[in-house]
């Protein structure tokens, strides 16, 4: 998509719209192979997307029309992914290496997850705090509770991935690659360095070639940690051939 598409003012949302990302959600879910690594990543996007809409339907969020359009603009960046990837066309660079790896044998299920995040956060998450601004004809600083929620969110997801994803503590060793790995990426770092981009994005709407050169650059370096992300590891013993 060129980067002045990314930048155009979407259109209002609604707890329709969430309705329609949870149902593209639960369709990718039911037809894609379970060890897919996009599939991975569905996953545990789908249980995170369901509990926002719970806890928008209990009253939790303090602006639910807010927190639903920065969920489903959020939602629909890596939706759009998909949709290209399954056209054949390019997906942002940060996603790249997740359809590129997605079936390889050497790469670990908790490995896939962890891209998914990295690209999500990393890039759509910022992105995302535009669109949603430019719907809402609002400021960053305006969404900045909605986005702690969700982000509140997000860490929930990451321990969820830990919980099905982990491997168990006899495999989990200091020699492992993988425990090096999961050392190297951090939700936390990368959820505020999302809200900072978002910022400065918002400060760059009226300089669009800067605006095109920050997001390219944004999307270039995630896209590298997600590749350093899916580096194929040995098979740890005793897992199956």
């Amino acid at each position: 998509m060129p980067h002045s598409e990314q930048f155009a003012p979407p259109p209002d949302t609604s707890g329709t719209a969430l309705d329609g990302v949870l149902g593209r959600l639960r369709a990718l879910d039911a037809a894609l192979p379970p060890r897919d690594g996009i599939a991975v990543f569905n996953r545990v996007y789908l249980a995170v997307t369901e509990e926002v809409g719970r806890r928008v339907g209990a009253g939790r969020f303090t602006d639910a029309r807010a927190a639903i359009t920065l969920d489903v603009r959020f939602a629909e960046r890596y939706l759009a992914a998909v949709d290209a990837a399954a056209r054949d066309r390019r997906p942002p660079a940060c996603w790249r290496p997740l359809f590129l790896f997605r079936r390889h044998p050497g790469v670990r299920p908790l490995q896939f997850a962890l891209a998914g995040v990295n690209a999500h956060i990393g890039h759509d998450l910022a992105l995302a705090v535009v669109d949603a601004c430019r719907s809402l004809g609002c400021e960053p600083d305006d969404l900045e509770d909605e986005f702690d929620r969700v982000g509140d969110l997000l860490v929930a997801l990451e321990e969820a991935i830990r919980e099905e994803l982990m491997p168990g503590p006899d495999l989990l060793q200091i020699a492992d690659p993988l425990t090096h790995l999961l050392g190297s990426w951090s939700l936390e770092r990368a959820r505020d360095a999302a809200w900072s981009a978002a910022r400065a994005l918002w400060a760059l709407r009226r300089l669009p070639d800067l605006a095109e050169e920050f997001t390219d650059r944004l999307d270039a370096a995630v896209g590298f940690a997600g590749r350093m992300l899916l580096t194929p590891l040995p098979a740890r013993p005793g897992a199956p051939g």
